[in-house]
């Protein structure tokens, strides 16, 4: 069974993926405390590429288009206990203890190294996992806040990281698409995922880039599946999928109508003498 969650709790839960390949898009509504206890994770982000192991522990954003790709290891399927942190639960950690900015905010990922403090935590979750009730809500409740008191000890910064919760945001519009437009999302997706209303989103856009959202991307979509098909030698069905086109018969429609000819019929280069 792919993608299984095992977990009556939400924000406390175990992640185990029982394939040999899982590959998702995601974009998590909530920052993520995880730690790998199986198996292997391969994370993309825009050009970013981060692998995780067993015994890796790291702090996810929410919000970030990510590309997650998990396999197993060892023999062992990738599992992880992961621990959700939402605005609510921070709003009600940070009224007690008051928030400490130290830089900007930044939206990556935040790994961390092996501490006396994390193997403490992370050992006490596991009993949790075989339980046939619910977990009481004061005990999920302590253990968020001992995993944010943790996260603060050992990371003095890690405050710039949940920042974000106090206020509302807005990505930088331009910096976001150039980095995410090979998702396939809908326009209102990213308009969430950029901190904006749907029509903020498109007049925003429109001030970027002097053009709509949906003709912005088709172009982008094409001009790079353009290169890889002139310039990487690749196929193009190697191609539609990695450009953000649903399918190979959508893309082939759409590459003939912007270039006049279809991808399965690139145009030689002449050489110039």
């Amino acid at each position: 069974m792919a993608g299984q969650e095992q977990s009556r709790f939400a924000e406390i839960l175990l992640s185990c993926i029982e394939e040999n390949y899982y590959e998702a898009e995601v974009a998590l509504d909530f920052h993520a405390f995880a730690r790998v206890v199986s198996g292997e994770m391969k994370v993309i982000q825009g050009d970013e590429t981060f692998m995780f192991g067993p015994g890796d522990t790291l702090l996810f954003p929410c919000n970030q288009l990510s590309t997650l790709i998990k396999n197993p290891k060892d023999g062992l399927p990738y599992k992880a206990v992961v621990i959700s942190f939402t605005p609510e639960r921070l709003r009600e950690f940070y009224r007690e203890n008051p928030i400490h900015i130290t830089g900007p905010h930044t939206h990556k990922i935040r790994s961390f190294s092996t501490d006396p403090l994390l193997e403490s935590y992370f050992a006490s979750l596991t009993p949790y996992f075989g339980l046939e009730r619910d977990l009481p809500e004061k005990i999920v409740s302590m253990k968020i806040v001992e995993a944010l008191t943790i996260l603060r000890t050992i990371d003095i910064n890690v405050d710039n990281f949940f920042s974000t919760f106090l206020q509302s945001y807005k990505l930088d519009i331009a910096d976001f698409m150039e980095k995410n437009y090979t998702h396939n999302l809908t326009i209102e997706r990213f308009s969430i995922l950029t901190g904006r209303s749907l029509t903020t989103f498109k007049r925003d856009f429109k001030k970027a880039y002097h053009t709509t959202p949906q003709k912005w991307i088709l172009q982008k979509r094409l001009e790079l599946a353009h290169y890889k098909l002139s310039e990487k030698g690749r196929k193009p069905k190697d191609v539609y999928l990695a450009t953000g086109f649903e399918n190979l018969s959508h893309f082939s429609h759409a590459f003939k109508k912007h270039f006049g000819y279809a991808p399965t019929e690139l145009p030689i280069a002449v050489p110039i003498v």
